[in-house]
Formats: structure tokens, sequence, C-alpha cells
């Protein structure tokens, strides 16, 4: 029997067009006044183009996130399973937040919509890149980027996504030098995946985006965590009833750092159960490659609230 679960959002490049299409979604139609444009809409028929854009992306994947959670919550209820504890992967972090009663709805929408504006700002287009690097162990991956910095022109590791899987971003000749380190000096078979990103996120180009973020995070009602969360940045868990502020610190700190998402899931339990509360199923893969034992539930499917309801009532 499912006594507890840990609730997983997921990040930016989850999006698709027809995202929650099926989904009521009236609890939360109020954001698109917050934004003032028809998210929904954008959600649902696209363009494409135009739900790729920073500034879009992230509150759709929010919206769609929570919108998810809503439909979630009165099943968890009904069979009296409580949530240990909430992560979400960079934006997801901030749905998380929602989850865990830090952040309205409403100030989450404004803020990802904000947040990605300030990053599109950050950068002129062209300067920074981001490259997935395949089969690297992550100690080399860190030498890479030391090794490929210079005053000016920095990259670092962005995102530890899975043990074989970890991007890097930053100012673009850095990057392609840290790409080269590694063809000359790390022999075993591996990738550089360059990714097709409007900016170079995680990176220390972002942090003029941070500083504007933390100026607008005064604008927010904040309050303390009703349930334990587990933040990008140090992958430490934080205990219900963390200070506000530490939380704000938090997330102006992963707008510019890494999100250390391995390091994250191999801090749960491998008996907790993970439902993915958000579009896709990117997240399944990367916690199965992490730690095989911990079974994921993604809710972003077809009949998986019926599936769902049918297991916690075993």
């Amino acid at each position: 029997m499912v006594k507890s679960v840990t609730l997983l959002f997921p990040g930016q490049g989850s999006q698709y067009v027809g995202m929650g299409k099926d989904l009521d979604h009236t609890l939360f139609d109020k954001g698109n006044e917050i934004l003032g444009f028809d998210l929904k809409k954008l959600m649902h028929e696209g363009p494409e183009e135009e739900l790729k854009l920073t500034h879009n992306t992230q509150p759709a994947i929010l919206k769609h996130s929570i919108t998810i959670l809503n439909h979630l919550l009165p099943i968890l209820a009904k069979h009296n399973v409580k949530i240990d504890r909430v992560l979400g992967h960079s934006v997801g972090e901030y749905a998380a937040l929602v989850a865990a009663g830090v952040l309205s709805p409403y100030d989450a929408i404004h803020a990802v919509h904000l947040r990605g504006k300030y990053m599109q700002e950050a950068v002129p287009v062209g300067m920074g890149k981001m490259f997935a690097i395949l089969k690297v162990p992550a100690g080399v991956v860190v030498a890479a980027c030391k090794n490929a910095s210079k005053p000016g022109s920095e990259v670092m590791p962005a995102n530890f996504n899975d043990p074989s899987q970890i991007v890097i971003s930053g100012e673009s000749e850095a990057c392609l030098r840290a790409v080269n380190w590694l063809s000359e000096n790390f022999k075993e078979a591996h990738r550089a995946i360059e990714l097709n990103v409007s900016a170079p996120f995680h990176s220390s180009l972002m942090k003029p985006a941070a500083d504007k973020l933390k100026e607008a995070f005064a604008k927010f009602k904040w309050h303390e965590n009703k349930i334990p969360y587990i933040a990008n940045i140090d992958a430490t868990e934080y205990a219900t009833g963390t200070n506000p502020e530490i939380i704000i610190n938090n997330l102006y700190h992963q707008a510019y750092g890494p999100v250390l998402w391995t390091q994250s899931i191999e801090k749960l339990p491998s008996d907790t159960l993970c439902l993915e509360v958000g579009p896709g199923k990117v997240l399944m893969g990367l916690v199965r490659k992490i730690n095989k034992d911990i079974k994921v539930i993604t809710l972003d499917k077809d009949d998986a609230f019926i599936e769902l309801d049918k297991l916690l009532g075993e």
C-alpha cells in the first residue's frame, strides 16, 4: 500500500503544443490576466515557435504542472496519501514551491514569466551556448570547464541531469574550448551535443537576470513551506517551516547556478513513489538512470489519474 509520495515537476524542454488540452483549467484561468495574453490558447494551439520562447515556455510549463497538481491532490486526499517532499527541475522548482504552499499559483506564474523575460534579455543572441556532454564523469566535466574558462569568457556545469548527461553553459568560445579540451583529454567514447537554446541558462551570464528577479520577488507574498522541498542549487532537503528568505535566496542563486538534479534524486529513499507532475516524461527517464529502484509514474498521459486512483486503492 502506498502511504506517501514524492512529487517531481519538470522544466524547460518538456513543453509541447497541445499540452493540457484535456484538463480542466478553470482554477487557473486567471493566469491569462496576469500575463496579458491567452496562455491557454498558446499551450493548446501554438504556434510552436511562440511557445518555445522562454518567457512563454516557463509560465506554460508552470500552468500545466499546477493544473495537473489540482487534479492530483483530491486523489491523494481520498486515499490518505501524504506528500513526503517536492522538487522541480529548474523552472519546475517554482511549481514545486506552489505545491509546498510557498507561493500562490498567480504569483508563481508572474515570477516565472519575468524569469524567462529577464533571462532572454541578459545575453545578446549568439554570445552564449549550451552543450549536453554525454558519458563523461562529473569530475572530468568540471575540470574541462575550469581549464576552458578565462576572465570574461567562462563556462560551467549547468545541469547535472543524470550520471551520463551533464549540460555545460556559458560564453560561446568558452563552451567550444571545453568541448575541445574533452576531445583532447578524455579518451573514452563520449559526445558533446550543442543544444538549441535561446540563452546560456544556469551560467554566470545569467547573473543580471538573477539580480532583476530578486528585485521582482519583493512584489510577491512568500510563505514558509508546508511540505519539505529539495532545492536545485544545493540538493538539500529543506524541512517544513523554512524561512522564506532562505527559499528566495535559493531561487536567486538557482537562476545563475547549477541544477543538481542527479544529487537531488540520490537523496531520495528507493522505496518512495515519484509522481511526475507536468508535461512529458523527461524526469521519469532521468530518475531511472540515477536510481533504477525508484518507481516513477508520469501523470501527463491518457487515463493517468484513473490508473493512479486504482494503484493507490490497492
